[in-house]
């Protein structure tokens, strides 16, 4: 009984899959050119910015061990 109760669940499942999936609202794709650009551009500023404080850390731990 349990097995054929799985079996009638499984369609029942993907048609809500199916008609949950069609309420998705994709993006366009300027947005999504959009937001590939700014989080390109973010990672490169943070990077950047971590770049410089270990440099400038180097730096002076360079310069304290050389005192």
């Amino acid at each position: 009984m349990a097995d054929s109760n799985n079996k009638e669940n499984k369609p029942n499942f993907f048609h809500g899959v199916k008609r949950e999936f069609k309420k998705i609202t994709w993006p366009t794709k300027d947005d999504i050119i959009k937001q590939t650009v700014l989080v390109t551009f973010i990672t490169v500023v943070c990077s950047a910015l971590i770049a410089g404080i270990d440099f400038l850390a180097k730096t002076g731990i360079d310069k304290l061990i050389n005192l």
